[in-house]
């Protein structure tokens, strides 16, 4: 059982923490609130904080990295404390009651599900929705792969919310225009999977993205 960390030491040893092949829990834990206002960021359950972190790096952002390249973490975990100091200050934080297992990832949701939410940009989608793009067009593709909770979609960057959780609603948001909810949570697209496939079919294959393999270790018996 991993205890909370009480020293810059101990903070930075739990930072190295392997989540997935391509994530550690160092690449969720900057925050620009943190930085800035000089709270710490620092989980209260290193464990649990853990496990639901290793749910949306392997189930949602790794397949991510495989098919279109390196993505960025631009906000990912937040403690109890910086999160609330965040909702009491108006800084796009939502109350800590509704934030358990989304933002603060140590944190059931009201009916005890895990889960883990972390706002991303994928750089290959963002240059083309720059130039027009329609942001559904990733949404929808994001729906036909991926196991996840919710998706949520913001003008700048196309950057989403995403978040990976027990029993998942898979319902799909945006604050981009056709503004508010596309997939509502259980429902099916309003559009045809067919529709849907015409939609990304310039896409790139799903994880065929090879990264070099790890060599085999090398037979050291004398």
């Amino acid at each position: 059982m991993r205890h909370t960390p009480k020293s810059m030491w101990s903070l930075e040893t739990l930072g190295r923490t392997r989540l997935s092949r391509y994530f550690f829990l160092r690449d969720f834990m900057h925050s620009e609130i943190s930085a800035f206002h000089g709270i710490p960021n620092i989980p209260d359950n290193p464990d649990a904080v853990i496990t639901a972190g290793q749910a949306l790096a392997q189930n949602l952002l790794d397949p991510l990295v495989e098919t279109f390249g390196p993505i960025t973490i631009r906000s990912g975990y937040r403690s109890a404390l910086l999160n609330k100091f965040g909702n009491d200050n108006k800084l796009n934080c939502s109350r800590n009651e509704v934030n358990g297992a989304s933002r603060i990832w140590e944190r059931t949701d009201p009916h005890g599900n895990s889960g883990a939410c972390a706002t991303i940009v994928i750089p290959w989608f963002a240059d083309q929705y720059d130039q027009g793009r329609d942001w559904r067009d990733m949404a929808y593709w994001i729906h036909d792969h991926l196991d996840y909770h919710e998706q949520y979609f913001f003008p700048k960057l196309a950057a989403l919310n995403l978040t990976w959780r027990d029993n998942p609603a898979r319902r799909v948001l945006s604050y981009i225009s056709p503004k508010g909810t596309l997939v509502a949570s259980g429902a099916e697209p309003s559009e045809t999977l067919n529709e849907r496939r015409n939609r990304y079919a310039d896409f790139p294959p799903f994880r065929a993205i090879k990264y070099p393999p790890l060599p085999a270790l090398l037979n050291r018996s004398t």
